[in-house]
């Protein structure tokens, strides 16, 4: 999956010039934390967060405020030089952006120009909405041995209980370095003969783990 799928279109944005009050009532009025400030070209120079604003702004309970900071240029606080991705970016590479630079928005350019935005509630929706998490269904969790063609095993056992699989991460196992964790959310409520039939079949079930079943 590619940005270009998931980033919002519509991106409000400001130019530097542009005070801070006037950014401050655009995100409260388009209910947005992240607030890119492009140039004249439709480049990105900056980002304002809803985090930058308010380290900017004094709380109104330590005091009298100065007003004159409101009518300060945008470009005052921005952050510049913001990191940025492609349109056709990997989703998952940019989740890596996201955590190892503990930012909160991916501005998307292309051709020099701001086309989209990301923010880190995006990826966490799409995260959720890849493992199936949102659907009723159950989870099970198999140990299985590094191996090519595993995977059509497990799936094999899905398939003659007539199941329909929501998703299947991979994880590896810390405990045996020679396997790995398979964690399937499946489209059944009661799992329990899927969870007989694969462990028939040798497979080591981690999870669900219920009473008198080995």
């Amino acid at each position: 999956m590619i940005l270009e799928e998931i980033m919002n279109t519509e991106v409000v944005t400001l130019g530097p010039g542009r005070t801070i009050r006037d950014a401050r009532e655009l995100m409260e009025e388009k209910k947005i934390r992240h607030l890119p400030i492009i140039d004249d070209e439709g480049g990105i120079i900056g980002v304002v967060s809803d985090r930058d604003m308010k380290e900017a702004i004094p709380s109104s309970l330590i005091g009298k405020q100065d007003p004159s900071i409101y009518e300060l240029p945008i470009s005052e606080i921005m952050t510049k030089n913001p990191i940025t991705g492609h349109p056709l970016d990997f989703v998952e590479d940019a989740a890596v952006i996201f955590y190892e630079n503990g930012i909160g928005c991916l501005p998307v350019v292309s051709s020099g120009k701001v086309v989209g935005i990301i923010t880190e509630t995006d990826l966490l929706y799409r995260y959720i909405e890849l493992t199936g998490a949102s659907k009723p269904g159950s989870q099970i969790e198999v140990r299985v041995p590094d191996v090519a063609g595993v995977l059509h095993g497990v799936s094999k056992v899905f398939y003659e209980n007539n199941s329909n699989v929501l998703s299947v991460l991979v994880y590896p196992d810390k405990e045996r370095l020679d396997h790995k964790i398979l964690v399937i959310r499946v489209k059944t409520m009661n799992p329990l003969s899927i969870i007989e039939d694969l462990r028939k079949e040798g497979y080591d079930v981690l999870w669900p783990s219920l009473p008198g079943m080995q």
